[in-house]
């Protein structure tokens, strides 16, 4: 039996080098971009968008070839000319957009863009935006929907990963939401609630399965729970915790900046992991005096929910971070928003199931392999918490 720790330790370092090989976590890479539709007239569309400035300057400039505008926009800013440069650049910036972001009605011809007034340059999360509206001309027969399509900033450009637009309209009576990405560019204003929904669920789902930080907190989380209780109670109060913040960012109520959200998340892996670490250490010293394992006292258990708790919330303003939250919205993309939250909690869950219960068995059946098991994984999992929060502290570009 001596062998089953040297087993444990060797698993543990494959997950290491896996975490290793895996490149750096992309949960919050994603660029944002935002599209507001209304009706204007009879059959037209407006559209107001509002695109991150140096992310539109540097596509455009290109796709336009225009280098003036990356030089005044990027490489030669001048403080407070924003305005000016969205204005002398207006032609390359419509005609970008309109490229990649077409209005169809009925599924005729696409409608055709055209200017409908001066851009405006603003903050928006801590992050430069262009404000612009453009009024789509749709003179192809209208029987009640439109179809949208948009491809901005692209993977191809090379300059961004994974741009997700998040669309709202209110069209002859109807409003709604949708997210538009790579993998679903395309949606129709008749499209059915349930199927706007599942696309926010799915997004959702997809924040936390490639949100290696998130996952790596959860994988610490369940390893430093002993019984189903514990991990069902800290769970909770980590669902509880991230749904307050992301509800409180959509509704505009709180906003903090990513330089202290994104090194928040990344310590709060490391905190959960030291202090499985910690409650190992006690025990371990119990065993070597002789004495039985101490079980946990009722303010310690009160003590660990109350730090999942903290950093949950923590955890739900990096959810709302994804998705650009800060400004209040309707309630219909406030009820997608619940429904990307889901999505989130499905995944959590689903982790929960596949890895408590083969952890609880082991721990019945090989306790020791599973101690070594647990103590080598939850090193790993601090180490990579303690290199992330370094890494985001000091803004070092590709960091998880």
């Amino acid at each position: 039996m001596r062998s089953t720790p040297r087993v444990a330790v060797v698993l543990a370092l494959v997950l290491g080098a896996l975490l290793l090989t895996a490149g750096p976590a992309e949960a919050h890479v994603t660029t944002v971009a935002y599209a507001d539709l209304t009706a204007a007239g009879t059959t037209d569309v407006r559209v107001e968008f509002d695109l991150q400035y140096e992310l539109l300057s540097a596509s455009a400039a290109k796709a336009q070839d225009d280098p003036g505008l990356f030089a005044d926009a990027i490489e030669h800013p001048r403080q407070g000319a924003e305005d000016r440069v969205l204005a002398d650049h207006a032609a390359a910036i419509l005609a970008y957009t309109t490229a990649r972001f077409t209005v169809t009605a009925d599924g005729g011809a696409a409608c055709t863009p055209r200017a409908d007034g001066p851009a405006v340059f603003h903050s928006r999360d801590a992050t430069d935006y262009a404000r612009f509206a453009v009024r789509y001309v749709c003179r192809a027969a209208y029987h009640g929907a439109y179809e949208v399509r948009s491809s901005l900033f692209p993977d191809s450009e090379g300059m961004v990963k994974d741009t997700k637009t998040i669309v709202t309209y209110r069209l002859d009576g109807r409003s709604g939401s949708a997210v538009l990405d790579a993998a679903d560019p395309q949606f129709s204003t008749a499209q059915a609630w349930q199927d706007r929904f599942a696309e926010f669920f799915r997004l959702g789902a997809e924040h936390l399965l490639t949100g290696l930080d998130h996952i790596l907190f959860l994988v610490a989380l369940i390893i430093s729970s002993r019984r189903l209780r514990d991990v069902v109670f800290a769970a909770t109060c980590f669902t509880a915790a991230h749904t307050i913040t992301f509800l409180c960012a959509a509704l505009g109520l709180v906003h903090i900046g990513e330089n202290i959200v994104e090194p928040g998340i990344a310590l709060s892996i490391a905190a959960v992991a030291a202090w499985h670490l910690w409650e190992e250490r006690i025990r371990r010293t119990a065993r070597r005096e002789g004495l039985p394992a101490p079980a946990p006292t009722r303010r310690a258990a009160l003590l660990r929910l109350g730090i999942v708790f903290g950093f949950g919330l923590i955890h739900g303003l990096g959810f709302a971070t994804a998705l650009r939250i800060q400004e209040p919205w309707s309630w219909t993309l406030l009820w997608s928003l619940l429904v990307f939250n889901l999505g989130i909690e499905a995944v959590q869950l689903s982790i929960i199931l596949i890895i408590f219960p083969p952890l609880l068995l082991l721990r019945r059946r090989m306790p020791r392999t599973a101690t070594v098991l647990g103590i080598v994984v939850t090193v790993v999992v601090l180490l990579f918490g303690l290199l992330w929060f370094a890494m985001r502290v000091l803004g070092i570009p590709g960091t998880p």
